[in-house]
């Protein structure tokens, strides 16, 4: 199997991991708010990544992947800015209706190309453009009901979708710039991401729900389905980390509206939620940008590989860069955007 069929085969492997996690732990979790009542979501999340970050050590112990120490100021801002960028997207379901906090997870995408685009010159075909739309029309439809504004939601709504931008894309570019795997950078930024949540948590949740987290009567239930939680948390922030860095920012946030459609599907045919037409109408809209968005990325992605091969010939052997992309699969998964992507051990490699 040549290298460019073994990173396809992984991301693969890193989408559809991403995908059966995150479906996972939205139930577990719905069933541990919803229908027991452990409504602390921030401090939850801090539980995960804590949990998270032991796992990888454990992992590390048994040498199961290399510890890689690169840029420390890098990755402390990184953890923390991945932090805050949860707490303000809770802040933001709490201050707004469900319908305007649906919207702010629809911008994402949006603000990820205008980021792209403005500071790292990538370029975003037509195509890829009109698919993104249907896309995101289609979740629009089948997940937005009111859009009750306020000052204070749209502000903490903004600065959500900033940060959380510049977080992902910052996950694909360390990943890059340093040679470090995705479980490298996971395990190096989990512990600036966990004592972040850690502190804010408590007090983010309070204001959110007017109860104390650490006076909740904790239930055997509710300390299986806590538990359940966390280490299904680990498959997801796993592979969150692994798919950016194999893709991209924006292909990550098509895979999230994906995660979104089927678990309103799978709400429907194990929970017995609520479901209209209009679900329905949204879902198979989304579905189609999805397949649209795939399919000219895949074409997109083999023309520029053909071309990056044709070109080959006429590179010197002094030039190193190209032929690392070349022999990565072509660099070529962002968006049908080529990239110098370096080469690293992959191969051992949340907020649903």
């Amino acid at each position: 199997m040549s290298e460019s069929q073994r990173f396809q085969l992984g991301t693969v492997g890193a989408l559809s991991l991403s995908v059966v996690s995150s479906v996972s732990i939205v139930i577990c979790n719905k069933a541990l708010i919803s229908t027991l009542g452990f409504t602390f979501a921030t401090t939850l999340t801090s539980w995960h990544l804590l949990v998270t970050f032991c796992s990888l050590h454990v992992a590390l112990w048994m040498k199961l992947f290399e510890h890689k120490p690169f840029d420390a100021r890098a990755v402390m801002g990184f953890g923390i800015l991945n932090g805050t960028s949860i707490g303000l997207l809770n802040l933001s379901l709490g201050f707004n209706s469900v319908g305007f906090y649906q919207m702010t997870k629809l911008a994402i995408i949006p603000c990820t190309v205008l980021l792209e685009t403005l500071f790292f010159r990538k370029r975003f075909s037509q195509n890829i453009q009109l698919s993104l739309v249907i896309l995101l029309v289609g979740v629009g439809i089948a997940t937005v009901t009111d859009l009750q504004l306020n000052v204070l939601g749209s502000v903490l709504s903004l600065l959500a979708v900033v940060t959380t931008c510049i977080a992902q894309i910052m996950t694909n570019t360390i990943q890059k710039k340093f040679k470090v795997s995705s479980t490298q950078l996971l395990y190096q930024s989990c512990p600036y991401q966990a004592l972040t949540l850690f502190i804010i948590g408590p007090f983010l949740d309070g204001l959110l729900t007017d109860q104390n987290v650490f006076a909740f009567k904790y239930t055997p239930q509710v300390l299986f389905f806590i538990v359940l939680s966390c280490l299904i948390s680990v498959s997801v922030n796993f592979s969150t980390f692994l798919v950016i860095g194999k893709t991209s920012p924006v292909t990550y946030q098509v895979l999230g509206h994906l995660k979104t459609c089927l678990v309103l599907a799978f709400g429907y045919v194990l929970l017995r939620d609520p479901f209209s037409w209009r679900n329905i109408l949204g879902i198979l809209i989304a579905v189609i940008g999805m397949v649209l968005y795939s399919y000219y990325c895949t074409v997109e992605n083999q023309q520029k590989a053909s071309e990056a091969s044709t070109k080959l010939p006429e590179v010197k052997e002094s030039e190193s860069d190209p032929l690392v992309g070349v022999e990565n699969g072509s660099g070529i998964l962002a968006d049908g955007v080529a990239q110098k992507a370096p080469v690293w051990n992959s191969n051992k490699d949340l907020h649903a």
